[in-house]
C-alpha cells in the first residue's frame, strides 16, 4: 500500500525516532509531530532529503493534532509518559491524547493508524500507568476501529534508559539492590525491531484492527539481566534483595525531585512479569525475528569506548 505522508506523534522520543528513521528510508514524507520538534535528531540525518518534517503538536490539544494530520495517509501514535508532571498526566496523554489522535485520524481519512501501548495493559492493574494504557486502547478502538495496537515489552537500544541505567549503576556501586528477590520476568525488546514491526503493519492491511505483543527472543528475570550486564562488563557486584515496600518508600522520596529517577508506578510495574501472553500475535506473525540483548549489549559497550 502506498504511503506518501505519515504523521508520527512522539517522533522525537526513543521509539519514535527509530520509527521516523525507518519510515523516511521507505521514501515517505514523515511528519514528526511533537511538543518540542526542535529536539528532532534522527541518526544525525535531520530533514534528510526533505522527507523528515518537524511540526509542533501536543496530543492534549486536538486542534494541533488535526493540523498535523492534514493530508497524511497514515499515522503512528508513539507518545508515552513514564512520570507525571503538572498537566502531563497519564490520563491526559495516554487516554485523552490517544483519543484525539484516533478521532482526528478518522476525520482526516487516513488509511492506517498504529497506536503504541504496552504489554500488560489492564483496566484492573494496581498501576495507574498501566490502567491509563488500557483505557487509551479502548478509546482508540472506539474512535478508529481498524487501528493496529502494538504492545512492546521494555525497550532497549543504544540510547535507552533501561540497559544504560543498569550499566551506570554497575559501574559505580559495589552492591546492587534487587526489586524483591529479583525474580520478576522481563522480555526486553530491541527498539529497532519494534520500529520495524510498526512500519510493516502500516503496509499490511490484514494487520489492521489487530493487537500485537512484541517481546524479545528471551525471557529473563531481573537478577539474570543484571548478571548478564555484569558478565559483559567483567564486573563483580553483590546483589542484595530489597523488599518492595522499601522501594516504594524510596520512590516517594525521589518523586519530590523535579525529574525523579524512580516512581511508585515503576515499583508497582516491577512487581509483575512483563512478557508476551499466550496465543497472542507477535513478531512471528509479521514475518520478523527479534534481536537478543546479548547481540546488542556488546555493541553498546564498544560504542562507549
Amino acid at each position: 500500500m502506498s504511503m506518501n505522508c505519515i504523521a508520527v506523534f512522539g517522533g522525537t522520543g526513543f521509539l519514535g525516532r527509530a520509527i521516523v528513521e525507518l519510515l523516511a528510508g521507505t521514501g515517505a514524507t514523515v511528519r514528526v509531530a511533537a511538543r518540542h520538534p526542535e529536539a528532532l535528531n534522527v541518526a544525525g540525518r535531520q530533514g534528510i532529503d526533505g522527507r523528515i518534517l518537524p511540526i509542533r503538536a501536543d496530543v492534549r490539544d486536538e486542534t494541533s493534532v488535526e493540523s498535523a494530520l492534514e493530508g497524511c495517509d497514515a499515522a503512528v501514535n508513539a507518545v508515552g509518559l513514564y512520570a507525571e508532571k503538572g498537566a502531563q498526566t497519564f490520563s491526559a496523554v495516554h487516554e485523552l491524547g490517544a483519543m484525539h489522535v484516533a478521532r482526528q485520524s478518522m476525520r482526516a481519512g487516513v488509511s492506517a493508524l498504529v497506536h503504541i501501548s504496552g504489554i500488560g495493559a489492564d483496566l484492573n492493574s494496581p498501576s495507574r500507568y498501566v490502567r491509563s494504557r488500557a483505557r487509551g486502547e479502548l478509546l482508540v478502538r472506539e474512535a478508529f476501529p481498524d487501528a493496529t495496537i502494538v504492545r512492546p515489552s521494555v525497550l532497549f537500544g543504544p540510547d535507552d534508559k533501561f540497559l544504560n541505567s543498569l550499566l551506570a549503576v554497575t559501574r559505580w556501586s559495589p552492591a546492587l539492590a534487587l526489586f524483591g528477590t529479583g525474580r520478576t520476568r522481563l522480555q526486553p525488546v530491541y527498539v529497532r525491531d519494534v520500529a520495524n514491526a510498526v512500519v510493516r503493519t502500516l503496509n499490511i492491511p490484514s494487520s489492521y484492527s489487530r493487537v500485537y505483543e512484541l517481546g524479545g527472543p528471551h525471557i529473563y528475570d531481573y537478577r539474570a539481566l543484571i548478571e548478564l550486564v555484569l558478565k559483559e562488563t567483567g564486573r563483580s557486584r553483590l546483589l542484595i534483595p530489597m523488599p518492595f515496600f522499601a522501594w516504594l518508600a524510596l520512590a516517594r522520596l525521589f518523586m519530590l525531585l523535579p525529574s525523579p529517577p524512580l516512581t511508585t508506578d515503576v515499583v508497582t510495574l516491577m512487581r509483575q512479569d512483563n512478557v508476551t501472553g499466550d496465543g497472542v500475535l507477535t513478531f512471528a506473525d509479521l514475518g520478523l525475528a527479534p534481536t537478543a540483548v546479548e547481540t546488542v549489549l556488546p555493541v553498546m559497550l564498544s560504542s562507549r569506548g
